[in-house]
């Protein structure tokens, strides 16, 4: 073997083969070959604290077989080339393999490209480099400051916050903007006020003219009145306003902006975009997809001219070159864009042609001519008022880049009217309006606002995300929104009375945003109180530009460790003196009039929860319950707390005379039929009827029949489970069926050792916590 190309992923050693020649064999070190040990040779911490942060690696387990398939093709080969992702990362996984390989990393060629095509592959390998340490010393800062606060800090979360699991140095500052978020919306004091809407017809016309009032009114009374005021009123138009306007395209993607787009466009999360940009980045189709640069090359502009004109005609093109604002930004690379931008098709997968195609129409927009835009505005003035109505309309006189990268919103035409013509009024409504909190953030707008406090950086933004949700420190609303009244007042020229109606209308819609979990409140709460180091903004800020100026060669990388490592351990080493009742919010609800204990909303090992009775009362039993649905420690009453001591609630019966039961647990509410549970989401526990349950329960069944592959006449049924995966059930038992075993050849007999087997190893139920005396 003459030459040995390594690279970290096995579909880019694929796309990478077939443009070398057959002097080139390229293999795959599947990502990552070494992290962090357990220990180090001593048996100590493997990240030195006291002998400058010195790290202790291990190969993976499940990378063994990979380094020793590489090892031996090392021996074969005459040159080493390697051949990884040209970011920190990558350079880092450059360095492993010479550590691991035995490599000589002053000789072994590194080489880099921004995508996987041949030219660029070629260019590649006539200009190869060695690897950069100041990149791979900036990445071990990084990954030393996330292991250090993770072995220090978790401990001591897992000790002072009930359900605590971990806290992580990036993570933690994205669910304290999720908590200040959502504290800002239940603390908005919003006014509702009157907006006035006019429909006017045009003389000797069909044209309807739609126009809104350029004052609200602050209360119902003023509202009416005015109403009452221009019901007799004369209206003319008295003024006519066109103004020309351009708009000009976007530059091609980052990677924050193309989550950002593709989680406002198309719903995608971090993760599912970033997923489908890696894998057409390794088959070829796009450039390198962690970039902060909206710079395009040379040839991307020339290729994107060329298909412009040949498409659309000149008219349609103006090229442009965009500035990069980030300062680590490297102009050397390049925005997010198709490596053959005339290739409509690129993937057989939905979602990566879709990603494709985002991709592709925003690269070809930033070469287009601007949009030509004309705006409207008419003002009607009435003759005993000093308001106005305005009527405003936006058409699209040449289409520019929106012809490949715009809005579906229609032109809006006004009429032909003459300045000082008079119109009359069909309708005009003066409806409620609510002044509106804060958005929540989404994932999109969550990237955003890292990316503008320079927290993160493009590799990370996903697995932040990604991590906060995973740690159940956040999740996914899914509340449609709740239903609200509204008053609606109208004057129509056909009815003398002026009416006023009561109006639905939904707002609080959470579904698709981000939301903090109560488990995330608290340790934000936690970490801001006694390490607000960790979740400080501007630090963590810092310390990306500190990485930055260490792969620069500007700062040195121990002194950055001892500039967060010092003070934050002396915050650990004062941490048992946290007192832990101060760390969770507990409130007195008031006293249960049967028993005449005391009820507490508190927080306990899994969240929120009721609590009846007083730990400070020797001998007193306790009573715990979930807590009801959609409230907060902070907000539920007295009366909705006992509600959750009647669960669980006997609903009925089912056909066969078994008891149905509705309750609410970990996962939500449900049903329990003998040992089987059945969710009910969206429904009450406290209110779904007899008949409800039914239905859940023969649908649920139904399902189950489906997935069963084998019955027994002794009641053991052989089910199809996830990913493949069989199963053997009996009563509560459920024992996974081992692959070697063939269900067309398996006995009743062989079925009932299996169970039998399962029932041994089974570990006894737990007593029941939802009762505990305290302590004499």
């Amino acid at each position: 073997m003459k030459n040995l190309v390594i690279v970290e992923s096995p579909a880019k050693a694929k796309t990478i083969e077939k443009y070398l020649g057959k002097d080139f064999t390229v293999m795959s070190s599947v990502g990552h070959i070494r992290s962090v040990a357990k220990k180090n040779k001593n048996g100590g911490r493997p990240i030195e604290t006291n002998n400058d942060y010195k790290i202790t690696f291990e190969v993976d387990s499940t990378k063994k077989k990979v380094v020793t398939e590489l090892k031996k093709a090392v021996k074969e080969a005459s040159e080493i080339w390697l051949a990884t992702d040209e970011d920190r990362e990558g350079e880092a996984i450059a360095w492993h393999l010479c550590e691991v390989l035995k490599l000589d990393k002053k000789t072994t060629k590194r080489i880099v490209f921004h995508e996987i095509t041949k030219s660029a592959i070629e260019e590649a390998i006539k200009n190869p480099r060695h690897i950069d340490m100041k990149m791979v010393e900036a990445q071990q800062t990084r990954q030393a400051l996330d292991w250090l606060v993770g072995f220090d800090l978790s401990p001591v979360v897992w000790r002072k916050v009930p359900g605590g699991k971990s806290a992580g140095r990036v993570q933690s500052p994205a669910v304290k903007l999720l908590v200040e978020r959502e504290r800002e919306i239940n603390n908005f004091k919003g006014k509702s006020s009157f907006k006035v809407t006019g429909e006017f017809s045009v003389p000797n016309s069909l044209e309807i003219i739609k126009a809104e009032l350029n004052h609200k009114f602050s209360s119902k009374d003023e509202a009416i009145t005015f109403l009452k005021n221009i019901k007799n009123s004369t209206f003319t138009i008295d003024g006519i306003t066109k103004s020309p306007s351009k708009r000009n395209p976007s530059p091609p993607f980052t990677t924050s902006t193309l989550q950002q787009e593709a989680n406002a466009r198309l719903g995608f999360s971090a993760k599912s975009t970033m997923a489908a940009a890696q894998k057409l980045y390794q088959s070829g189709k796009i450039t390198y997809m962690r970039t902060d640069s909206v710079n395009l090359s040379k040839f991307a502009i020339a290729s994107s001219s060329e298909f412009i004109k040949s498409n659309f005609g000149s008219k349609y093109h103006h090229a442009r070159n965009f500035n990069t604002k980030s300062a680590s930004a490297q102009e050397a690379h390049e925005a997010i864009r198709p490596t053959v931008i005339a290739n409509a098709k690129a993937s057989s997968s939905e979602d990566q042609q879709k990603i494709y195609n985002l991709i592709r129409n925003r690269t070809l927009a930033s070469q287009m001519a601007p949009a030509e835009i004309e705006k409207t505005t008419i003002k009607i003035a009435i003759n005993n008022s000093e308001y106005l109505f305005e009527a405003k309309g936006e058409i699209v006189v040449f289409d520019g880049f929106l012809k490949v990268y715009g809005n579906s919103k229609k032109d809006e035409f006004l009429p032909n009217v003459e300045k000082g013509s008079s119109i009359n009024y069909d309708i005009i409504t003066a409806k409620e309006v609510f002044a509106r909190p804060p958005a929540r953030y989404t994932e999109g707008s969550l990237v955003k606002k890292l990316e503008d406090l320079g927290i993160g950086r493009p590799s990370t933004y996903a697995t932040i995300l990604d991590t906060i949700q995973a740690r159940k420190y956040a999740e996914k609303g899914e509340n449609e929104g709740k239903e609200r009244e509204a008053l609606q007042i109208t004057l129509d020229k056909n009815n003398p009375q002026i009416a006023q109606q009561i109006i639905q209308e939904k707002t609080g819609a959470t579904k698709g945003k981000l939301l903090p979990t109560p488990s995330g409140e608290v340790l934000s709460d936690f970490l801001n109180t006694h390490f607000n180091q960790v979740v400080d903004y501007g630090w963590t800020a810092n310390l990306e530009n500190d990485f930055d100026q260490i792969a620069l060669g500007e700062k040195e990388r121990h002194k950055v460790l001892d500039d967060f490592y010092l003070p934050f351990h002396d915050l650990i080493m004062k941490s048992g003196e946290i007192d832990r009742n101060q760390v969770t919010p507990t409130r007195e609800l008031g006293v249960d009039k049967k028993t005449g204990k005391k009820v507490f909303a508190r927080f306990g090992r899994f969240g929120p929860m009721i609590q009846l009775g007083d730990n400070s009362i020797e001998g007193e039993e306790l009573k715990f319950a979930p807590m009801p649905a959609g409230e907060k420690i902070e907000t539920v009453t007295l009366e909705k707390a006992m509600q959750m001591f009647a669960l669980p609630r006997l609903v009925g019966k089912t056909e066969d005379g078994d008891e149905i039961t509705a309750n609410i647990g970990q996962y939500g509410p449900y049903i329990k039929i003998k040992n089987l549970f059945v969710s009910i989401k969206p429904l009450s526990p406290f209110e779904i009827s007899e008949k409800e349950a039914q239905m859940l329960y023969a649908e649920k069944l139904k399902n189950d029949e489906k997935r069963v592959l084998k019955r027994f006449k002794n009641g053991i049924v052989i089910s199809r489970g996830g990913f493949g995966r069989k199963y053997i059930i009996f009563d509560d038992i459920k024992a996974l069926l081992p692959k070697d075993i063939d269900i067309e050849k398996i006995t009743s007999k062989k079925a009932e050792e299996i169970i039998k087997l399962a029932k041994s190893k089974k570990k006894p139920a737990k007593k029941s916590t939802s009762k505990r005396k305290t302590k004499k």
